[in-house]
């Protein structure tokens, strides 16, 4: 992420000073290097205020002013605009405050008297510093608006997939790794012959009789081994001779890291 010079000098910058004097030199010079939004107030009072409403991307704050100085001005700003970041070089003549200042949250410092050179180093890579901030912000922003939405597509494109499930076959059904049933529809617990908790229901030994052993071991045999299998056949004799066949899908499901999650599939009665 890359920053250009017209971004830079196109920055919002208030200068916070009640000396006339300071206010017109910083001024100047800020002009003279090409920026283009600067404005200034010698009240200090007015500060939050306008910072409300202008957003600045950069405040030079002197730190001695009469009736409110610039500790209680970044406390003020702080507290009122809710930002983690303040955007504040301080401007102070007196060395202890420097480390004072930082403490409080300014990003960096400028000495009086100024010397232009490094007032204008400070003040550039303090806004490039800034602004690649607010880029990475909106960007984020960007991104989780963007997974949200794909997060919601997805969520519709399953709720299809699953209306068309029902549709096409007499039973859908999902399992968790541990083999037990999470969702289902349909005769499918039976069909399997697993004894699952209550939440679906318990099997009686009666309606457990008739199904083709030799092909359930088959089809349990590919669930254990993680395998896919399509239209898997099984057989069921009922207590009165009748014969039933089904057809059965399934395959297994991974998360994160290719973890195993269980499995889901489809079936269906084979009518003669």
């Amino acid at each position: 992420m890359i920053l250009s010079q017209a971004e830079i000098q196109a920055a919002n910058i208030l200068i916070v000073d009640d000396q006339e004097a300071n206010v017109q030199l910083l001024e100047q010079l800020l002009k003279d290097a090409g920026y283009q939004c600067v404005s200034s107030t010698r009240d200090p009072t007015e500060v939050c205020s306008l910072h409300r409403r202008n957003r600045y991307d950069l405040i030079l704050l002197d730190l001695q002013m009469p009736g409110m100085d610039g500790f209680e001005v970044m406390a003020g700003l702080a507290t009122d605009t809710g930002e983690s970041y303040l955007p504040v070089i301080v401007l102070t003549a007196q060395p202890g405050h420097k480390l004072r200042a930082l403490k409080s949250g300014a990003k960096d410092f400028l000495s009086k008297p100024f010397d232009l050179i490094e007032v204008k180093t400070r003040i550039h890579n303090m806004l490039e510093v800034r602004l690649l901030y607010r880029k990475l912000e909106a960007h984020q922003a960007e991104l989780e608006k963007l997974v949200e939405e794909r997060t919601a597509q997805l969520r519709e494109s399953e709720a299809r997939f699953k209306s068309l499930t029902h549709l096409a076959a007499d039973w859908y059904w999902e399992q968790d790794e541990a083999g037990a049933f999470t969702r289902v529809s349909g005769p499918v617990i039976d069909m399997l012959g697993i004894v699952v908790d209550p939440l679906v229901g318990t099997q009686s030994n009666e309606d457990s009789l008739g199904w083709d052993e030799t092909e359930r071991a088959h089809l349990r045999a590919s669930i254990e081994a993680r395998k896919p299998f399509l239209d898997f056949v099984l057989s069921r004799t009922l207590p009165n001779g009748t014969q039933k066949r089904y057809r059965v899908s399934g395959e297994p499901m991974f998360g994160q890291a290719c973890r195993y999650i269980g499995y889901r599939g489809v079936g269906a009665q084979i009518l003669e």
